[in-house]
C-alpha cells in the first residue's frame, strides 16, 4: 500500500487544526482553566478529546502543514476554543463579584483566603459562592456540553483563515456589563437588609450616645450578615441557571451554533 505524502500531511493537519481549537478552549474553560489543574493534564484532556472527535470531523483541504498560512490557522482556532472556554470562566466570576459584594456590605470581607484558580486574595464569602457555582457547573454537565458546541463547531466554522466575526467579539467584551449586573442582582437583597441593619445603627445612636457603636456595631454586623447569608442562600441556584444559560447561549453564538 502506496501513501502519498500529501495525503499522510492532510492526516496530521487534521489533528493539529482540531488539537489547536480544543486546547484553546481547554486553556480557558472554568475549572480546568485555574492553576490547580497542571498543564500536563490540561494536554493530556486535549489530546485525548482530538483523538476521539477527528473522526467525525469534516476533512480539511488547501492547508499546508508547514507554511505561514498554517501558522495563522492555528492562531486562528486557538482563539475560537480560548473565546468559548471564555465565557464560563466569566460565568464563575460573576459569583465571585457578588461574594465579594455581599462581604464588605456584611463586614465579612476582613476573613480573606488565596483564590487557588486566580492565586489572588478574595473574601471567604467570594470563595464560598465560587465553590458552589464550581460544584453546580460540574453537575450540570457545563464543561461536556461546552466541549460538544465546540466540536459542532467544525461544522459551522471551518478550519481556516476566517475565525471568528467582529459581532462575536463584540459580544463577548459586552459580557462583562453581565457580570456586575447580575452580581449586583444576586447581592442586592443582602446589600437592602444590612443598609436598614446600619440604619438602626444610626437611630440608636442618636437615642443613646453614650454607646460605642463602634465596638457594638462590627459584632452585631458581623452576626446579622452571617444570618443574610443563610436566609438568602436558597436563591443561589435560580440565580446560577440564569447565568448559565445566558452563558451557554452567548457561546452558542460565539460559536455559531443553534443552542
Amino acid at each position: 500500500m502506496n501513501l502519498d505524502s500529501g495525503l499522510i500531511m492532510q492526516w496530521i493537519g487534521e489533528y493539529v487544526w482540531a488539537l489547536a481549537r480544543i486546547s484553546g478552549l481547554m486553556l480557558s474553560i472554568a475549572v480546568y482553566s485555574g492553576k490547580t489543574v497542571p498543564t500536563r493534564v490540561r494536554m493530556l484532556f486535549s489530546v485525548a478529546i482530538t483523538f476521539v472527535v477527528v473522526p467525525v470531523l469534516p476533512p480539511v483541504t488547501g492547508i499546508e502543514l508547514f507554511s505561514l498560512e498554517a501558522a495563522l490557522v492555528i492562531a486562528q482556532q486557538i482563539l475560537i476554543g480560548a473565546a468559548a472556554g471564555f465565557c464560563t470562566s466569566l460565568l464563575l466570576q460573576t459569583f465571585v463579584v457578588a461574594g465579594q459584594v455581599i462581604a464588605m456590605q456584611t463586614s465579612l470581607g476582613f476573613a480573606s483566603m488565596v483564590d487557588p484558580i486566580n492565586g489572588q486574595n478574595t473574601p471567604v464569602v467570594g470563595q464560598i459562592y465560587l465553590l458552589l457555582a464550581t460544584l453546580l457547573f460540574l453537575a450540570v454537565d457545563g464543561h461536556g456540553q461546552l466541549i460538544t458546541l465546540v466540536v459542532m463547531s467544525f461544522e459551522t466554522i471551518p478550519v481556516g483563515l476566517t475565525g471568528l466575526s467582529v459581532v462575536s467579539y463584540q459580544s463577548l467584551a459586552a459580557w462583562f456589563s453581565q457580570i456586575f449586573f447580575a452580581a449586583l442582582t444576586m447581592s442586592i437583597s443582602p446589600i437592602v437588609a444590612m443598609l436598614l441593619v446600619n440604619f438602626s445603627f444610626g437611630v440608636m445612636t442618636r437615642a443613646a450616645p453614650q454607646l460605642n457603636i463602634f465596638s457594638i456595631g462590627f459584632a452585631v454586623g458581623m452576626l446579622f450578615g452571617l444570618l443574610i447569608l443563610w436566609l438568602t442562600i436558597g436563591g443561589f441556584m435560580v440565580h446560577f441557571n440564569t447565568q448559565w444559560e445566558n452563558s451557554r447561549q452567548l457561546a452558542c453564538q460565539i460559536l455559531e451554533v443553534g443552542c
